[in-house]
């Protein structure tokens, strides 16, 4: 499978996966792209390159460059990882980015599509902490309406997509371990956010297709796949 990453500031990406798979990522700067923490090891902070990684550079506000992606050559997949302050990147960029993106897949007959927003983003508000809530409706307000929006712009798109809502995100190392959570939700690595969302654009009965499942490695029950070492019998 081929699949392209579609990110802004904050690339969420597992480093070990570019030898499995041949990708496209789309970012504004790609020279400014690193090697996570986390997934990365002692490699972090590292300019990030991979023979098996095509980096293009562009504005997925700019239809035009979005489409540069689709031209490269067949994406089955794509990954949505866009962010950034609205005050830097605009109140709309989530949402026009997103339909943007969606609008080359369709043009292209790319199905599959994992997009990741937020806990707290549409119906599932109440999972978030109190003070979540609190920046929700303050600091963070512009946007959360963004989210919505671009969740909206989602689930109206007809694409046989996954909504992914973390909770807190951290920089450690992987646990291998991702919960879908019905209450309230604990924190997760970026890299088993990560992983999540390869499994969301790969597996073909992937069970969360055509739904937003809220997640974290804290808590929850529901996700039966556990990737630690001691569910694989090495620990």
């Amino acid at each position: 499978l081929e699949f392209c990453i579609c990110c802004s500031f904050e690339t969420i990406i597992i480093y070990s996966k570019l030898s499995i798979h041949f990708q496209y990522t789309f970012n504004r700067n790609p020279d400014n792209l690193k090697i996570p923490q986390g997934s990365g090891g002692a490699e972090a902070g590292k300019t990030l390159t991979d023979p098996n990684l095509t980096m293009i550079g562009g504005s997925v506000t700019n239809p035009a460059d979005v489409a540069k992606v689709f031209e490269s050559g067949p994406i089955d997949g794509v990954i949505v990882g866009l962010g950034g302050k609205t005050s830097d990147v605009g109140d709309t960029m989530l949402t026009d980015g997103t339909i943007n993106i969606m609008n080359a897949m369709k043009e292209k007959d790319v199905k599959r599509i994992a997009v990741i927003t937020s806990i707290g983003a549409g119906d599932s508000k109440d999972q978030a902490p109190f003070f979540f809530k609190v920046l929700m409706a303050t600091a963070m307000k512009k946007i959360f309406n963004d989210k919505n929006n671009q969740e909206k712009a989602v689930f109206e798109s007809g694409l046989d997509y996954c909504v992914v809502r973390p909770g807190g995100l951290t920089v450690e190392a992987p646990t291998g371990i991702v919960n879908v959570i019905d209450g309230q939700a604990g924190s997760i690595t970026r890299a088993d956010v990560a992983e999540f969302c390869l499994d969301a654009v790969t597996m073909e009965d992937f069970p969360y297709i055509g739904k937003a499942p809220c997640i974290s490695s804290v808590g929850g029950t529901g996700w039966v796949k556990d990737r630690s070492k001691a569910a694989r019998g090495e620990e």
